[in-house]
């Protein structure tokens, strides 16, 4: 049976339907979405223009920032926009483009915090070996494969979902276009391929957050050894990482784990992974981080300085 798609945009429902409360969260939002740009510039600036870019750690988080800013510029920017406008309205076409390259660099993202754990884990548990087994060329692999797996993900997901036949209603509960909310205006029977977006998404995510729990276990077991001073700088530097990834999973995992159809809290628990993490991980990384804070030093003086010549 051929699909039928009688639907050429959507309409967001958003997240309110208060307009006055729309005009306060279109502020907040503006605000939030500043110190996104702000903190991860900031960021890329500092580990770019020092020595810091030759360690795996400083490397990763490079990354990260960058994935930060751009994940968050394919959502926020336009939910800053509906919570002004009247219509909330997006064509089919830039709905499916944005449900691509929100997947393509969530799962970037991902893939980068999981890098970056295997790079703790390394220096942790093999300090000597550390430089040899996360060599710049292993380094770079680890984003190459990154970006791979990101790809095949919303890849497989952008293809179910051209598949689907939507015949109306047109109305996209939510604030962004993701699959969950357009599998409810889908006109056939979609158990099975709820069963897949779960497995695509949801399961995948549910496993590698285990995965990175049981490698800060094996971490803090190897830390026994370890001196006390020692013990700290590697707790200050994994805690981070640790409250980065709760940040980001945890609403990953209530949003995707649950089928399509279920009644749930999907588009105001993932504000924490679109607006949220993302501003508040060039803090977390920053304020606990004496190495940083001193290359944020020179980096700005030496700026300051070059502007003064």
């Amino acid at each position: 049976m051929e699909n039928q798609n009688n639907v050429t945009e959507f309409v967001f429902m958003g997240l309110w339907g208060n307009k006055q409360l729309e005009l306060l969260f279109f502020f907040l939002f503006l605000l939030c979405y500043l110190a996104v740009l702000m903190g991860n510039f900031i960021i890329l600036l500092t580990i770019t223009c020092s020595h810091l870019i030759e360690h795996p750690m400083y490397y990763f988080l490079c990354h990260l920032s960058l994935m930060d800013l751009c994940y968050t510029s394919t959502v926020v920017p336009r939910l800053i926009r509906d919570l002004g406008a009247a219509r909330k309205n997006i064509s089919y076409n830039n709905c499916m483009t944005q449900l691509f390259t929100a997947h393509l660099l969530a799962g970037v993202e991902i893939f980068i915090l999981v890098s970056m754990a295997l790079d703790r884990y390394v220096a942790i548990v093999k300090p000597l070996h550390y430089m040899v087994i996360m060599n710049r060329r292993r380094c770079n692999l680890l984003i190459f494969m990154a970006w791979g797996v990101g790809f095949w993900h919303s890849v497989a997901l952008l293809l179910m979902v051209l598949n689907l036949p939507f015949c109306g209603p047109n109305q996209i509960d939510h604030y962004i276009c993701d699959v969950k909310p357009l599998l409810k205006l889908v006109c056939r029977d979609i158990r099975v391929v709820s069963i897949l977006v779960i497995a695509n998404s949801g399961m995948v995510v549910v496993v590698i957050f285990l995965v990175l729990v049981a490698s800060y276990i094996l971490i803090l077991y190897n830390l026994r050894t370890h001196s006390s001073v020692g013990r700290r700088k590697a707790l200050s530097t994994c805690s981070s990482h640790v409250m980065v990834v709760i940040l980001f999973f945890v609403p990953c995992i209530y949003t995707y784990v649950l089928p399509a159809g279920s009644e749930n809290k999907d588009k105001e628990i993932s504000v924490f992974y679109t607006v949220i993490a993302p501003m508040l991980n060039p803090l977390i990384y920053t304020l606990r981080n004496m190495e940083m804070k001193i290359a944020m030093q020179k980096v700005w003086s030496k700026v300051a300085h070059s502007e003064f010549k």
